[in-house]
C-alpha cells in the first residue's frame, strides 16, 4: 500500500480510530420489530459481530479516490464485506438497471461472484443504485467546500438532495449491510460505480476469480464534477487504431470520470472515417499513415459502435475534421479541392501546415457541407470540431471567411462549433468553443474572443499534451512544448490559467495525445498512464482538493490495478509505487499482458 496521505482535503479531519473499535453496538442485522430469533439466527448475528470486530481494516481508505471526492466523510466502524450471495438492487429504470449491470459486469470476474441484477427500490442490502430521492445528512466539521468555479458550495450543514449534485454528482454510502449509490442521472451513477470500484481490493481489476475478503470502507461521499467538460483526444489519423484499442481508451476515460472523446479523424497522413458522398476520401484518404504503413479507416457501423460504447458508459464522443488545413489525404483523393487542382502524393512524414483545401472554391464548401452532414448524423452528441490550426499557406483574409462559413455549416447540423484556438479572430458563432493548446498564460486574441462570446477548453501544451515525452530518455513522443512529468502535468489551475479569462468562460479541460511517435495501444497506454488521472483530478475535482503530495500517494495505488487489469504504464518516478509493483524493462515500453477482447467483454 502506499505511504499514509495527509488528511483529506475536503474534510480536513484525519479518520477516525483506523479499528472501528469505538464503543458503538453492530448495526442489527436479523429480525423486524416484535419477531424473536431463532437460536440459530443469533448465533449467526454473533458470529458476524465477531469477524466485524476482529477483521483487519480495510485495504483502501474512503479517501483515497482518484479524482479526490468534493466531500468525504469516513466512518471505519461501518465497513461493508461484499458477501457471495450478494444482489445489485437498482431503480426501475432502464438507464440505471444498465449501469447495474456494468457494476455487475466489473465485479463478477474476480469475485466469482453472481451478483444478480433486480429491480427492487428503497433500502436493501448488498448493492442499492438509486436515482432521484433525497440522501440524508451530511455533517463534516468545516463547512462546505469552495470549488473555486461557478457552482455553488454544497451546503453540507443542510440534508443533501442529489438533484442538486449536478448532472453527474452522485452521493455513495457505505454501512456494515451494503452499499447505496445515489445520483439523478445515470452518469451520476456510473460515476459513484468508478468510485466503489476504487475502494474495493486492487484484485478486483483481475480477469479471473481471486481469493480476497471484498471490504469496501464505511463512510459517506458526496460527490460533483468541478467542469462539465473533462476529455482526452486520440489522433487516429497519424497513425490508425482499431475499434477496439478505441474502446479500450474510453474505459480508461470513464475510469477516472471523463466524459469526452475527442477523435482526430482527418490530417494530411490519413482520413480515417467513410462518407458516403466523397468515398475517396476513405479508400484513398485512408490508405497510408505516418511512416508508410497501410493506414485504415472506420465504416459508418465501426464508428457507431465506438459513439455507442462511449455512449453507454457516458463518454461523448468529439469528431474533428480539419479545415481548412492538415488536408494533405482529402486531397490526394480528391484533387479538385486542392487550390492548384493537382493531386499530391500521400504523405507519410510529419511536418504541417503546408496542405490546405481551396478556400475560393464553391466545391470546396459542397465538399464541407457533406462531410460534416454526414459526419454529424451519426454523431449524437451535441460537438463537431472543425479544427483550424496550423492553415499556414492560407491569407488571413481568406483563412477568416473560410471559418465564418465553416462555423455556419455545422450550425445546420445542429450541433455547436469547435475549432483550436487559432480560429479565435474569425467572425463569432454563437456558442462557438476554441480549443486553446498555447503554451503562454497570455492570448489577448483568444481573450478577445472570450469578450465577444466564445467558451474555452483547456489543453496547455506544456502540461496536457500526453505525447510530450516524461523525461529525456522516454523512447517515444516529442519535447517541443517541454517534457511534461506527472507533477507538471497536475501543477496547474484551468480556472486561472489564461490571464484576463474569467473562470466561468472555461467550459472544461481536455488532454490530447498526438500519434506520430505512437505506433501500438501499449504505446497509447504508456504515455496516457499515468498522466490521464492528474488530468482527470483538474477538471473532477475542487480546486481546494489540489494537493500534489496527497494526489501522488493515492495515484501510487493504481500501479497495481493497472498491472493486475494488464494495463501498459509508465512506472514514473514522480510516484511512490508500492514495493511489490513489478518493474518495468529498463528503456522501453513494456510488453502488453494479452487482455480479453474489448468488444465482447468490456469493463465500465
Amino acid at each position: 500500500m502506499p505511504p499514509t496521505p495527509p488528511p483529506t482535503p475536503a474534510t480536513g479531519q484525519e479518520p477516525p480510530d483506523s479499528l472501528g473499535l469505538s464503543g458503538q453496538e453492530p448495526p442489527a442485522r436479523l429480525g423486524l420489530p416484535g419477531h424473536e430469533p431463532a437460536a440459530a439466527d443469533l448465533a449467526r448475528a454473533a458470529s458476524l459481530a465477531a469477524g466485524d470486530l476482529l477483521a483487519p481494516a480495510a485495504p483502501v481508505r474512503l479517501g483515497d479516490v482518484v479524482p479526490a471526492p468534493e466531500l468525504v466523510t469516513p466512518d471505519p466502524s461501518a465497513d461493508f464485506t461484499l458477501p457471495a450471495d450478494a444482489a445489485i438492487r437498482v431503480s426501475p429504470d432502464p438507464a440505471a438497471r444498465d449501469v447495474a449491470e456494468q457494476l455487475a459486469d466489473l465485479l463478477r470476474p474476480a469475485t466469482g461472484y453472481p451478483l444478480p441484477v433486480a429491480d427492487t427500490p428503497g433500502p436493501a442490502d448488498g448493492l442499492t443504485l438509486t436515482l432521484g430521492g433525497v440522501a440524508a445528512e451530511v455533517a463534516p466539521p468545516g463547512g462546505g467546500t469552495d470549488r473555486g468555479d461557478v457552482t455553488a458550495p454544497i451546503d453540507v450543514a443542510a440534508p443533501v438532495n442529489v438533484t442538486a449534485l449536478s448532472a453527474e454528482g452522485y452521493r455513495l454510502d457505505v454501512h456494515p449491510d451494503g452499499v447505496r449509490i445515489s445520483a439523478a442521472t445515470a452518469a451520476g451513477l456510473l460515476h459513484g460505480v468508478q468510485t466503489l470500484r476504487q475502494l474495493l481490493p486492487a484484485a478486483i481489476e483481475s480477469p479471473t476469480p481471486v481469493a480476497e475478503r471484498w471490504v469496501v470502507p464505511g463512510g459517506v461521499i458526496v460527490d460533483r464534477p468541478r467542469y462539465a467538460y473533462r476529455g482526452a483526444m486520440l489522433d487516429v489519423a497519424r497513425h490508425f487504431f482499431a475499434v477496439p484499442d478505441v474502446l479500450r481508451v474510453v474505459d480508461h476515460l470513464a475510469r477516472y470520470k471523463l466524459n469526452h472523446l475527442h477523435l482526430h479523424l482527418s490530417d494530411d497522413q490519413g482520413w480515417r472515417i467513410a462518407v458516403d458522398s466523397w468515398p475517396r476520401l476513405a479508400t484513398v484518404g485512408g490508405a497510408t499513415q505516418v511512416g508508410g504503413g497501410p493506414g485504415g479507416y472506420y465504416t459508418a457501423a465501426d464508428y457507431r459502435r465506438i459513439v455507442a460504447y462511449a455512449a453507454r458508459r457516458h463518454v461523448t464522443v468529439v469528431p474533428e475534421i480539419d479545415l481548412p488545413g492538415h488536408t494533405n489525404a482529402a486531397l490526394t483523393a480528391y484533387p479538385e479541392l486542392a487550390p492548384d487542382k493537382v493531386a499530391p502524393p500521400p504523405y507519410t512524414g510529419t511536418d504541417v501546415g503546408f496542405s490546405y483545401v481551396d478556400p475560393a472554391d464553391e466545391r470546396t464548401y459542397a465538399f464541407v457541407t457533406d462531410v460534416l452532414g454526414e459526419v454529424a448524423a451519426l454523431t449524437p452528441g451535441p460537438y463537431l470540431h472543425i479544427g483550424g490550426d496550423e492553415a499556414f499557406k492560407v491569407g488571413a483574409d481568406a483563412y477568416a471567411g473560410f471559418v465564418r462559413r465553416a462555423q455556419e455549416i455545422v450550425a445546420g447540423t445542429g450541433k455547436t462549433v469547435v475549432g483550436w484556438h487559432q480560429i479565435a479572430p474569425a467572425e463569432h458563432a454563437e456558442g462557438r468553443i476554441l480549443q486553446w493548446w498555447g503554451t503562454k498564460a497570455d492570448d489577448p486574441v483568444v481573450a478577445d474572443a472570450v469578450r465577444r462570446g466564445a467558451r474555452l477548453i483547456l489543453s496547455p501544451a506544456n502540461h496536457a499534451y500526453l505525447d510530450m515525452k516524461y523525461a529525456p530518455d522516454t523512447p517515444i513522443g516529442h519535447n517541443w512544448a517541454g517534457l511534461i512529468d506527472v507533477a507538471r502535468a497536475y501543477d496547474w489551475d484551468p480556472g486561472a490559467h489564461l490571464a484576463d479569462v474569467p473562470a466561468e468562460a472555461v467550459l472544461g479541460v481536455e488532454a490530447p495525445l498526438w500519434t506520430e511517435s505512437v505506433t501500438s495501444l501499449a504505446d497509447i497506454e504508456f504515455l496516457l498512464l499515468p498522466r490521464l488521472p492528474a488530468v482527470a483530478e483538474l477538471a473532477w475535482s475542487p480546486r481546494t482538493a489540489h494537493d500534489w503530495p496527497a494526489f501522488r500517494d493515492r495515484l501510487a495505488a493504481h500501479g497495481p490495478r493497472w498491472t493486475t487489469a494488464g494495463i501498459t504504464f509508465h512506472p514514473s518516478p514522480d510516484i511512490p509505487w508500492p514495493a511489490t509493483l513489478p518493474e518495468h524493462p529498463t528503456g522501453g515500453i513494456p510488453t502488453q499482458r494479452p487482455h480479453p477482447d474489448t468488444a465482447d467483454t468490456p469493463t465500465p
